[in-house]
């Protein structure tokens, strides 16, 4: 490789956000099919603390999005559901290659004790059988029961259903109040020749690096979820990839992989909107942690599931991003009969001065995300500080 190209740290938070679609002010035509497309992927989840995750994700590109557009994409048959690092709703053009991830995740969940404590084969054909038969079902068409009250306990059909899922015999066909309905799997993805292990690999990896732009091999390899960290390593060895410097948040340097038009893209990159905006907690644009505090100067974890004594900031706490840096932290929670909107908690950044014109910034986006959740009014329990 020759002399790295270097990218400040401006140029790196801009080119971030750019390939993240975060770029733009969010308005204008919709064109749901589009981010989907650019993001690869939107993950899913059960917490509907103001909305769930997959509908504010996509909302923070286009604020024409509603609530449960996506399921539209899923009855359609533009997108898929499974899973890379967690639950997604994939863009259907992926498809053809994540067999091996059918393959690798099938025979992972087999092995596991979980499922070797569940049904046996024989019970296991006469679910599959009865899906034949009946055509869709949802878990609660079944009614063994869990061994144990443990929280994360499953009763044993449940674990069989996961297992035909996780390896592609079964799929989601919808879901209803977000529960999933599975079907098998032939009457539910289109017709595809499934492309060999080694195409799959190319194909993903060069996938993830058009939407990373810049990345390490770990980097590459962890964002479909889909390869081991030496596949995705030997990719990143043979592929026509840029060397890159790229300047940290603190001042300091990482040396980095770039997409082989990077040159391109730096040249016409945008500068980001000065929109402030509230983005969700698995927003792809901040999952990878590290790489958010390296980028961005930004320290933020997940605390849903850390006890409330050890937590730093709360429940459910969104990130608040203002051009290219976090300017604060902000908990917020729905009471959808009073149709309100709550703030209960606001942490500035250290260094941020929230002055008039920035809290005006915030409160018009508050107002725009209580809309978005059918919410008339917003309240602040919590200093603004």
């Amino acid at each position: 490789m020759g002399a790295h190209l270097k990218l400040s740290n401006k140029q790196a938070r801009h080119l971030w956000l750019w390939t993240n679609a975060l770029s733009d002010t969010p308005t204008g035509p919709l064109d749901l099919d589009a981010i989907i497309r650019r993001l690869g992927f939107v993950q899913i989840d059960t917490i509907r603390n103001v909305t769930r995750a997959h509908n504010h994700i996509l909302w923070s590109r286009n604020q024409n999005v509603r609530e449960g557009m996506i399921w539209d994409r899923l009855a359609q048959r533009d997108v898929f559901e499974h899973f890379t690092h967690d639950a997604s709703l994939i863009d259907m053009r992926v498809l053809p290659f994540w067999r091996r991830q059918f393959d690798r995740l099938g025979a992972r969940v087999a092995r596991h004790d979980w499922y070797q404590s569940g049904l046996g084969q024989a019970q296991i054909a006469e679910i599959r059988q009865r899906i034949t038969d009946e055509g869709a079902l949802s878990t609660h068409a079944f009614d063994t029961k869990a061994e144990t009250r443990e929280m994360w306990a499953r009763p044993p059909h449940k674990k069989a259903l996961d297992q035909m899922w996780y390896a592609g015999e079964l799929a989601t066909c919808h879901r209803e109040n977000f529960v999933k309905f599975y079907d098998l799997g032939e009457r539910v993805f289109p017709t595809h020749d499934p492309a060999e292990d080694a195409h799959a690999v190319d194909w993903l990896c060069s996938a993830a690096m058009d939407r990373l732009s810049f990345g390490t091999s770990g980097e590459v390899g962890r964002f479909w979820e889909a390869m081991s960290a030496r596949e995705a390593k030997n990719w990143c060895d043979a592929a026509e990839l840029v060397p890159v410097e790229i300047e940290t948040a603190d001042k300091g340097s990482v040396t980095s992989l770039a997409h082989p038009d990077i040159e391109t893209r730096l040249a016409t990159l945008p500068a980001p909107t000065t929109r402030l905006r509230i983005l969700n907690p698995f927003d792809p644009a901040i999952r990878d942690r590290a790489r958010l505090e390296r980028l961005f100067g930004f320290d933020y974890r997940n605390e849903m599931f850390v006890p409330k004594p050890k937590r730093r900031w709360g429940y459910y706490v969104y990130p608040v991003l203002e051009g290219d840096r976090f300017v604060g932290r902000i908990e917020l929670k729905a009471d959808r009969k009073a149709k309100t909107l709550s703030v209960i908690g606001f942490w500035p950044e250290p260094g941020v001065r929230w002055v008039a014109a920035r809290h005006a910034k915030l409160d018009a986006e508050l107002s725009r995300f209580a809309r978005f959740a059918g919410l008339d009014q917003v309240h602040w329990l919590t200093p603004r500080g």
